[in-house]
């Protein structure tokens, strides 16, 4: 993670670390924020504690995203502080829906001026947000609204397994890393394990991220805690409700981010940090998928 920050990020980069609920990929943010990165536009369509994080440690400039909260808990309080006071530093922000969002994502990875559509009636976002704008319907069915494209400069998908290549496979709560992936210039894949190219090729539909797109692939267990990784473990909630108590105080937030980030080089250290007993207990048990028969021709 170390070598993929350090070639692939770089200040005043646009950075899309994405997820939804699920593979959120805190071991990269952990490391931008340890190489200091500066004046970063951040994406994503639920800015979660990973970007608040981010924010409280001065990383980020802007914020391009959908729905602002600590997921079933609260605000995310660092953020609320650089947008209403400029604490640490003051932060842009563009807003829009979630289908927005994936509008955009998806206009990014099939190179399109704009993505439409329909869900914007009836809502104040246009209003504030002058990148939605309306466009007349070649069909003859009135106006429709369209969101621009977004192209990150740097992407980092998180996933269960690829192999070195970067052909990567994910199940479970998928989100928009498949569509992230092929919108961003460069993609760092981030996984719990990696496997042979044997075992890609025997569940091929599995596979959402060709190593094509890949420019990097870092093995990197329990990369997405406290959020979940499906088959891995499940998402740590202790720390979400931790999280908002801790970043209501600006001080409590500064020890966090010393203790727990830039007091440790990697990843490991902060595992051994949290304890193998905190990790067990996010053990998601046994459910497996049955076997199918893809066929073969000799």
């Amino acid at each position: 993670m170390q070598e993929a920050v350090s070639r692939f990020v770089s200040d005043g980069d646009m950075v899309a670390i994405e997820g939804f609920t699920a593979f959120i990929c805190f071991a990269a943010a952990h490391e931008i924020i340890r190489q200091r990165r500066k004046n970063l536009t951040l994406c994503r369509l639920t800015p979660d504690l990973i970007y608040d994080q981010m924010v409280a440690a001065g990383v980020a400039s802007k914020l391009i995203f959908s729905y602002l909260g600590n997921p079933g808990v609260g605000s995310l309080h660092c953020i609320r502080r650089a947008v209403e006071k400029g604490i640490p530093m003051p932060l842009e922000i563009e807003e829009y829906s979630h289908f927005g969002m994936v509008g955009r994502y998806l206009a990014g990875a099939s190179d399109l001026p704009f993505f439409p559509l329909k869900s914007y009636t009836g809502s104040d976002l246009p209003k504030v947000n002058p990148l939605i704008r309306s466009v007349k319907d070649p069909y003859g069915t009135g106006t429709i609204a369209v969101v621009p494209p977004l192209r990150p400069q740097v992407a980092f998908i998180h996933a269960q397994r690829s192999d070195i290549h970067g052909n990567t496979q994910l199940w479970g709560l998928i989100g928009v890393q498949k569509e992230v992936a092929f919108a961003s210039d460069r993609v760092i894949i981030v996984v719990e394990e990696i496997v042979d190219e044997s075992i890609i090729r025997h569940d091929p539909n599995r596979t959402l991220i060709p190593g094509l797109i890949v420019d990097a692939v870092v093995n990197e267990p329990f990369g997405a805690h406290p959020s979940y990784v499906q088959g891995y473990y499940d998402r740590d909630n202790d720390f979400y409700l931790a999280w908002d108590k801790i970043s209501r105080d600006l001080p409590e937030t500064e020890t966090w981010l010393d203790q727990w980030v830039y007091q440790l080089p990697d990843r490991s250290a902060y595992l051994q940090k949290l304890g193998q007993e905190r990790l067990d207990k996010l053990s998601p048990g046994n459910f497996m998928s049955e076997p199918v028969n893809y066929g073969r021709y000799d």
